[in-house]
């Protein structure tokens, strides 16, 4: 018996060492990357994601970002520190003679990113399952489908059991020997679904599908339509409304300027530019000093650029404008005279080439709602402008400031014989509705290149809101502002940007034609006069 316990001994041995030795589908597949052939590195791709090898990851990853190297027949992968690893074995590797990447093209890379996937889908972060199945919906690799199946099975996160579910759809719709009925359930999945993805596969049936999955298709397809076109409205009344709050606080200020003192401001945007620009200084400073303050640079900044604007508002109203009272033309063209020398006095310290502002964290990414895209930076602009607005209108209502500059803009003789000094309002009033044009540039900062000649993309459509809604009225401003916002928004789809502006530019000359005061006429002798 002690010779047939060693016969069976060895025997197990031996079993032991076969299994050790037979290659898996990792090892198998390693070989085809050698022959550095587009097809054989789409095949090779495939079995390693599929394989459930600890390196099969890291492998697809090197190649993704050029980092599989090839030499001598063996494949090899360099990390991020340069080490050179040999991916059959795992080890560290000096190899002689020249490597060099392993070639890919458009296929390759499809099947990389299907690869990912699939390799990524049973991730312990939602995020990450997320984006993978966001990747095997795009690339429809049937090889995934198994792992797909096992990521839903056991997906908690609703968000991503639907999109794993669209992915699965996705491919199940464009294998040719699934069943109709198994393509019908994914025609409604990718109806739930209803983005333009979805409606790109259910326009693209085969020409041989059988006729009542081309009807089904079409169906959805048509439902899809109908949807998407409901939600692009809503996203045309967002991005009006956006638009319309960046025209109000372009436009606020001058409302003040130019509805208590009747001077045409030419150089109103470049208050808009000064407040930019105390933005970028700002940040610049913080990233110093004191990097921690970043997320807080723009509250920091708005005082600051309020009284920049403010201060520069009041030496131009001091200096130039109050010599030019009761002459338009006159203040039209020293205005605009200053507007070309603050600009050449920013390029002169600045530069003139565009200035980075950063985005605070608490204002990057976005908020989907259904069909909807809020961008978080838009949102706080949208918010911000109302709060302005609303603070504004307070200071105007309730404060001896807003009491006589409304006097002074209904009837400066009779504020003057009550004893209102005239002079000073209006240095106040050109300072405030200055300053308030110096925070609009914090805002617009955010949205739009910082560079010398940021306000001259605002200082037309500011003009046009102003007297649209009527001259020194904030009502107006206000429903001027998201008037004019909304309606280019709603008419760039048809008419395109510039048209559309002509289009509008029109409307309101027509309609001043009819209401010469605006929509919102101030009230008082001297105006009605």
């Amino acid at each position: 018996m002690p010779s047939l316990r060693i016969v069976l001994q060895v025997f197990v041995l031996l079993i032991g060492m076969t299994a050790s030795t037979k290659a898996g589908p990792y090892e198998e597949a390693l070989p085809k990357f050698a022959a550095d052939s587009y097809a054989d590195t789409e095949t090779a791709l495939s079995a390693i994601a599929n394989s459930g090898h600890a390196r099969a990851l890291t492998v697809v990853e090197a190649l993704r970002d050029g980092r599989l190297l090839l030499g001598a027949g063996q494949v090899y992968l360099k990390e991020v520190s340069g080490t050179l690893i040999d991916v059959a074995t795992g080890q560290a590797a000096n190899p002689t003679g020249n490597l060099k990447p392993i070639r890919v093209n458009n296929r390759v890379r499809r099947a990389t990113e299907a690869a990912l996937g699939s390799l990524t889908l049973l991730s312990a972060d939602p995020a990450t399952r997320l984006n993978a199945a966001r990747a095997v919906f795009r690339s429809r690799d049937v090889a995934a489908l198994s792992a797909l199946e096992r990521a839903i099975a056991q997906e908690s996160d609703v968000h991503v059991r639907d999109a794993l579910e669209g992915a699965r759809a996705a491919i199940i719709l464009s294998k040719p020997d699934a069943l109709i009925s198994d393509k019908k359930a994914a025609i409604e999945i990718l109806e739930a679904r209803g983005d333009q993805q979805a409606l790109a596969l259910l326009t693209t049936l085969p020409s041989d599908a059988p006729p009542e999955l081309v009807k089904a298709a079409g169906d959805a397809a048509e439902g899809i339509q109908t949807r998407l076109a409901f939600w692009n409205a809503l996203q045309n009344v967002w991005y009006g409304i956006s638009l319309g709050s960046v025209l109000l606080l372009a436009a606020i200020g001058l409302a003040i300027t130019f509805g208590t003192m009747g001077v045409i401001n030419m150089a109103h945007g470049e208050m808009v530019m000064i407040g930019a620009y105390t933005t970028f200084v700002v940040q610049e400073t913080i990233r110093g000093y004191a990097p921690g303050l970043f997320d807080a640079s723009l509250f920091i900044a708005l005082p600051l650029a309020f009284l920049a604007a403010g201060t520069v508002g009041i030496m131009i109203e001091r200096g130039v404008i109050r010599f030019l009272y009761g002459r338009p033309l006159e203040t039209l063209l020293a205005t605009w005279g200053l507007s070309l020398i603050l600009q050449q006095g920013v390029r002169t310290i600045f530069g003139p080439t565009n200035r980075e502002v950063g985005t605070p964290a608490w204002m990057s990414g976005a908020l989907e709602v259904s069909g909807l895209s809020l961008t978080y930076n838009r949102i706080a602009i949208v918010i911000f402008a109302f709060s302005v607005f609303a603070v504004l209108l307070l200071v105007m209502r309730y404060t001896s400031l807003g009491l006589y500059v409304r006097a002074v803009t209904q009837n400066r003789r009779m504020a003057a014989s009550m004893g209102i000094r005239t002079n000073r309002i209006d240095a106040l009033a050109f300072g405030l509705g200055s300053g308030v044009a110096g925070i609009a540039g914090v805002a617009l900062s955010q949205i739009d290149n910082v560079s010398p000649n940021l306000g001259q993309g605002y200082i037309i459509d500011s003009f046009m809101v102003v007297v649209f809604g009527g001259v020194g009225n904030l009502w107006g401003t206000l429903v001027g502002a998201m008037t004019l916002g909304a309606a280019n928004k709603m008419l760039e789809p048809y008419a395109g940007a510039v048209l559309g502006k002509i289009v509008i530019l029109i409307a309101i000359i027509l309609f001043i034609q009819r209401r010469p005061r605006g929509l919102f006429a101030l009230k008082g002798r001297a105006v009605e006069a």
